[in-house]
C-alpha cells in the first residue's frame, strides 16, 4: 500500500484564556486521527498554534499591566501544558505572532490586492469616545436588528442567527466603557469574496466538506445579498500585524488566524528540512485536513479556501467539522460547575479515560456529544478496566508464575485469533472515516469475545490438574494475543495504555501490521496493573476543584414577597425578563394541525417578516376566526422543532384554560412588528 503524505491541523485556540474540556473534543478527535495515520505507516504531521492577535488580548494585557507578548507567552505555556496532559501529540505547536505568520499574511493579502480582490472604501463604524478607539464587533452589544433580542454582539445574533453590521444594532453600548458609541468615518479594506463564487461552488460540491455543512454554506449564494465582502482590516490601536502600505490599519485577527496553519507548518519545515511546497502547491499529492468546530465553518469553508486559491496555494483535501460538548445533557455552565477546565480535570482524573469516552461518542457528523458523568464512570470501568485490561490480568499471572514469563509455541484456537486479525481493515475504515464510536463498539465486541474464551477455558481450573499445565500456557497465550490485537486497535485513542502494554509484551512497538502474526515463544514482562477504576469520588473532587478555579458569579440579593415565595413562580432576575422581545403580530393564516388535539398553526406577519408558530389554543378558537387579528408574540424565542414542524416563536394567551383562553389583543393603533414595552 502506497505511503500517504498527510498534514493535519486543528483550529487555533485563542490566547486569552484556559483550555476546557469542550475544546478537548476537537484536539482529541484530531490527535486520534493523526495517531491512526502514523500507526498505519503514513507520513503524517499534526500542527497547531495559539491564535494571539486581536482587541481582547490587547485589552486583557492592559488590565493585567503587562505587554501582549508577555500575556500570549504565558497563555501559550498553559495551553501546551494542558494539551500534553491529554496526550495530544503535535509535531509543532506555534504562535500566530511570528515572522512566518507575518510573511504569509502579507503574501496572501498582496496577492489578493494585486489581482483586484481587495477594495478600499470609507465606512461608518462605532467609535468609543471615552476609550478613544473604534469598537470591534464583539465589543458592541445591543438589540438584534432582525428579531430584537437583547444583549447581542455586534456581528451576529445568538438567538435568531442573523449576521449584520455593528452599526445595525439597536440601543448599542460599548462593552469597554459602557457608553453609547458614536458613528465615525474610517477607511477599511474588503476582500471581494463574490469574485470566487464559481470556485467555491465547486469546492463545496467536491466532497471536501460534510454534506450538511456544504448545504448550509450554499445558502449564502442564494441569499439576496449573495457572498458578502469581508472586512479584513481594523483600525489602530490594535494588537496584530500592520497591513502593508498603510499607517494605522491592521489585519483583522480572523485573516491571520487560519494563516497560522501555514506558518506553523513552515516553522516545522524550517526546523526539520521538510519540503513546504510539496504539501501546499496546487496539484500536490499530499493531503491536507482541517478539524474544526461547526461554529467556524463559515470562515473555513468560504473565506479560507478563497484566500488560498487567490494566492496560488492548494485548498484543503477536507474540512472536518464536529459538534459541541454538553455536560450532563446541558450546555457547560460555570454556575453549575460543569464548565470544566482541562487543568482541573488533569489534577484528578486519567486523561485517557476522557479520550476513550469522547471516542465512544464521536462520529463523522456535526451532532453535539454529551459528557454524562455517571455514564463516563460506568463506561470506562466496564469497557477499559472490566473488559480490555481484564483479559491481560486474567492470563498474565499464569505465564509469569508457571512458565517463566514465556508464551507458548502455538495458539490453541488459530481460527479465533484470525477473526481478530481479520477485523483490521474494518476497524481501519472506521477510523479513517472518523466513525470512532463505531470503531469502539467493534473493538469492545472483540474484548467480549476474548473474555468469553477465557471464561470457557477456565485456566484457573486447568492449573489444578498437573496433566493440563501445557493447556494453561496455550490458553493464556491465546488470551494475551487477543489482548495484544485489541490494544493495537486502541492505540490511537489510548497511547499511554498502549505504551504500558508494549512494555508488558516486551516485543517492541505495536503498529497496525503487528496484528497479522501472533506473538509466540516470547518472554513477557511481569504484569503490573495497566489501568485503575474511576471512582465517583474522583469526579466529585474534580468538580469541586473546578468550582474553586472559576470565579463564582456575583451574588444578587433576591427579592422576597408572596409571589417570590410561591413555589410555582420561580424567581428570575430583571435582566432575564428584559431579554424577552414582545412584538405585535398579525395573524395572516390560521389552520388546524392534523393529528394534534390542542394546536393551531399560525402564520404571523411581524411587519415584513413572517413566522410560523404552533399555539395550543385550539380549544378556544376556530382558526377561521383568527385570520386578520393582531396579537402579541415572543419574537426572540429560539425555534423549537416539534413533531408537526418548527415553531418560531410563541403567542401570548391568558385564562383558566379550555374555552376560557384568550390571546392577547393590542390596541387598535398597533401595527405588526411594533415592540410591546
Amino acid at each position: 500500500m502506497k505511503t500517504r503524505k498527510i498534514l493535519i491541523t486543528s483550529a487555533l485556540p485563542y490566547a486569552n484564556g484556559p483550555i476546557h474540556i469542550g475544546h478537548m473534543v476537537e484536539y482529541i478527535q484530531t490527535d486520534i486521527w493523526a495517531r491512526f495515520q502514523r500507526l498505519r505507516g503514513n507520513e503524517c504531521y499534526y500542527v497547531c498554534a495559539d491564535d494571539t492577535h486581536g482587541t481582547p488580548i490587547m485589552l486583557r494585557a492592559q488590565q493585567e499591566g503587562i505587554t501582549p507578548e508577555q500575556l500570549i507567552a504565558r497563555i501559550g505555556e498553559e495551553h501546551q501544558r494542558d494539551f500534553a496532559g491529554f496526550k495530544v501529540g503535535f509535531d509543532n505547536y506555534y504562535s500566530t505572532h511570528s515572522d512566518e505568520n507575518r510573511y504569509f499574511a502579507e503574501f496572501i493579502y498582496k496577492a489578493a490586492r494585486d489581482n483586484g480582490h481587495i477594495e478600499k472604501r470609507t465606512i461608518r463604524q462605532a467609535y468609543d469616545e471615552q476609550a478613544k478607539m473604534f469598537l470591534p464587533d464583539r465589543f458592541i452589544k445591543g438589540e438584534c436588528p432582525r428579531c430584537g433580542a437583547a444583549d447581542q454582539y455586534g456581528d451576529n445574533c445568538e438567538v435568531c442567527g442573523a449576521t449584520y453590521s455593528p452599526t445595525d444594532l439597536k440601543n448599542a453600548v460599548s462593552a469597554i466603557s459602557g457608553t453609547k458609541p458614536v458613528e465615525k468615518e474610517t477607511e477599511h479594506y474588503f476582500f471581494k469574496l463574490g469574485h470566487f463564487e464559481a470556485f467555491l461552488r465547486e469546492f463545496l460540491s467536491s466532497g471536501a466538506v460534510q454534506k450538511e455543512i456544504a448545504n448550509k454554506q450554499m445558502e449564502w449564494f442564494e441569499s439576496d445579498n449573495g457572498l458578502s465582502d469581508w472586512d479584513v482590516s481594523r483600525d489602530a490601536p490594535y494588537w496584530g500585524f500592520k497591513i502593508p502600505d498603510t499607517d494605522d490599519k491592521y489585519f483583522y485577527v480572523w485573516l491571520d488566524a487560519p494563516i497560522g496553519y501555514l506558518a506553523s507548518f513552515k516553522n516545522l519545515c524550517n526546523r526539520t528540512g521538510l519540503d513546504f511546497d510539496a504539501f501546499w502547491q496546487p496539484g500536490s499529492d499530499a493531503e491536507v485536513y482541517h478539524f474544526i468546530g461547526k461554529d467556524i465553518a463559515y470562515f473555513h469553508t468560504l473565506f479560507w479556501p478563497a484566500l488560498l486559491h487567490g494566492a496560488g496555494f492548494r485548498t484543503p483535501t477536507a474540512v472536518n467539522c464536529h459538534g459541541f460538548l454538553t455536560v450532563n445533557g446541558t450546555k457547560m455552565s460555570k454556575s453549575r460547575g460543569t464548565f470544566i477546565q482541562a487543568e482541573s480535570y488533569l489534577k484528578h482524573l486519567n486523561p485517557e479515560w476522557l479520550r476513550y469516552y469522547f471516542a465512544s461518542k464521536l462520529s463523522n457528523g456535526v451532532d453535539d456529544i454529551d459528557l454524562n458523568l455517571e455514564d463516563f464512570v460506568a463506561r470506562v470501568n466496564s469497557d477499559l478496566v472490566g473488559k480490555v485490561v481484564n483479559i491481560a490480568s486474567r492470563c498474565a499471572g499464569f505465564i509469569n508464575k508457571r512458565f517463566d514469563n514465556k508464551l507458548a509455541e502455538a495458539l490453541p484456537d488459530a481460527a479465533l485469533y484470525q477473526e481478530f486479525s481479520d477485523a483490521s481493515e474494518r476497524i481501519a475504515e472506521l477510523y479513517e472515516t472518523r466513525r470512532y464510536n463505531q470503531a469502539m463498539r467493534e473493538i469492545m465486541a472483540l474484548a467480549d469475545k476474548a473474555n468469553q474464551y477465557v471464561d470457557e477455558q477456565k485456566p484457573w481450573v486447568l492449573a489444578k490438574d498437573p496433566e493440563r499445565l501445557s493447556d494453561v500456557q496455550t490458553v493464556c497465550t491465546q488470551g494475551i494475543n487477543m489482548f495484544r490485537a485489541i490494544i493495537t486497535y486502541l492505540k490511537p485513542v489510548l497511547p499511554q495504555l498502549a505504551a504500558d502494554a508494549e512494555s508488558f509484551l516486551n516485543a517492541g512497538e505495536l503498529d497496525w501490521n503487528s496484528i497479522s502474526q501472533p506473538l509466540l515463544t516470547q518472554e513477557i514482562a511481569t504484569f503490573k496493573a495497566l489501568m485503575t477504576r474511576v471512582e465517583p469520588a474522583m469526579v466529585e473532587a474534580m468538580l469541586e476543584d473546578n468550582k474553586q478555579a472559576i470565579p463564582a458569579p456575583t451574588e444578587v440579593a433576591k427579592p422576597t414577597g408572596p409571589l417570590v415565595d410561591d413555589p410555582i413562580s420561580p424567581v428570575i432576575e430583571y435582566g432575564d425578563f428584559a431579554k424577552i422581545d414582545l412584538r405585535i403580530a398579525k395573524i395572516i393564516k390560521a389552520e388546524h394541525v392534523k393529528g394534534a388535539d390542542k394546536l393551531v398553526q399560525l402564520t404571523l406577519d411581524l411587519g415584513g417578516a413572517t413566522r410560523n408558530v404552533f399555539a395550543g389554543i385550539k380549544s378556544a378558537y376556530d382558526p377561521a376566526d383568527l385570520e386578520g387579528r393582531l396579537t402579541v408574540m415572543v419574537a426572540n424565542l429560539a425555534p423549537r422543532k416539534m413533531r408537526f414542524g418548527v415553531s418560531e416563536g410563541m403567542v401570548l394567551a391568558a385564562g383558566p384554560g379550555g374555552k376560557d383562553l384568550f390571546i392577547l389583543t393590542p390596541d387598535n393603533g398597533a401595527t405588526p412588528g411594533m415592540r410591546v414595552k
